[in-house]
């Protein structure tokens, strides 16, 4: 965001851009602060989120590369996040010449050529050459071990690194029929009415506002009848659940992402330092917790 500029040049050495607005605040800032910030340029390659369409690529980057306080250092793009647009090796290599060419037309070496996300893993183990891609921004693969495109697991990654821990509030046996109302334009109503059919109802202390309910996985023997603000009502046959009782559900990557940014869910990093990095022989080392 234009209004975020100073921390980016403060905290980051470079940035993804498209407007050169952003960029030239970006610039001024980093020159206040005796600074150069380093600019990747996003291009447009068929997703339709953000990006500079390829044609004008070459001269915003001659813009970059004339204006003090920044530098050109890359261009990337993305793919399969708005309009579902998967990468290809024609695309990619495609964006190998872009590179090439912003190259020859504004001077300074591409440090950093990114070619997306997660869903560009099947090209780049793939057989053929990545040409000048050098950078993949990975979230959803690394963090939940699947392709985002098909959903299948990942060789060799673990699905279950992230587990969503709720508190059951009300479990109560319900009867719950449709009733129709008599009155002929008034909506249907939920009543409570005599059944034959009866099923435990638990209440969470979870809903919309914490996370995409339509990601969970539910448990064994447990089904999804519906989602508040506030409130997960499930049903289930698990005759052990109690008021305080703890379940726990895997997410996809929606229900993660709403999960982690929901100010009322508490993170909890369990044997966040490998194993193998503790060593009492060599010194405490250096290690990286996704979070």
């Amino acid at each position: 965001m234009l209004s975020q500029v100073d921390d980016v040049v403060q905290y980051c050495d470079a940035s993804y851009n498209t407007e050169m607005t952003v960029i030239a605040a970006l610039a001024a800032i980093a020159r206040r602060k005796g600074k150069v910030h380093g600019i990747i340029l996003m291009v447009e390659m068929g997703d339709l989120r953000e990006g500079i369409m390829p044609q004008n690529i070459g001269h915003i980057g001659q813009q970059v590369a004339d204006l003090p306080g920044v530098a050109l250092k890359g261009i990337g793009t993305n793919f399969a996040c708005l309009s579902g647009k998967a990468p290809t090796a024609t695309r990619m290599q495609a964006l190998t010449v872009l590179a090439s060419e912003v190259e020859g037309r504004c001077g300074p070496f591409l440090e950093t050529v990114s070619g997306g996300n997660s869903a560009n893993l099947p090209w780049a183990f793939g057989a053929r050459a990545t040409g000048r891609i050098n950078d993949l921004r990975l979230g959803e693969a690394i963090l939940l071990g699947v392709d985002p495109i098909t959903g299948n697991q990942i060789g060799g990654m673990f699905r279950d690194t992230f587990t969503l821990v709720a508190e059951v509030i009300e479990t109560d046996t319900k009867t719950v029929s449709l009733v129709a109302s008599t009155a002929e334009h008034a909506p249907a109503i939920i009543g409570v009415v005599p059944a034959t059919s009866e099923t435990t109802r638990i209440i969470l202390a979870l809903g919309n506002q914490d996370v995409d309910v339509a990601g969970l996985s539910m448990p064994a023997g447990c089904t999804l009848i519906g989602a508040t603000s506030d409130h997960i009502v499930i049903g289930t046959n698990d005759q052990t659940l109690r008021v305080g009782s703890e379940m726990r559900f895997q997410m996809n990557y929606s229900a993660l992402m709403r999960a982690v940014a929901a100010p009322d869910i508490q993170t909890i990093l369990h044997n966040d330092r490998p194993r193998s990095m503790v060593s009492v022989s060599h010194g405490p080392k250096n290690h990286l917790a996704l979070v």
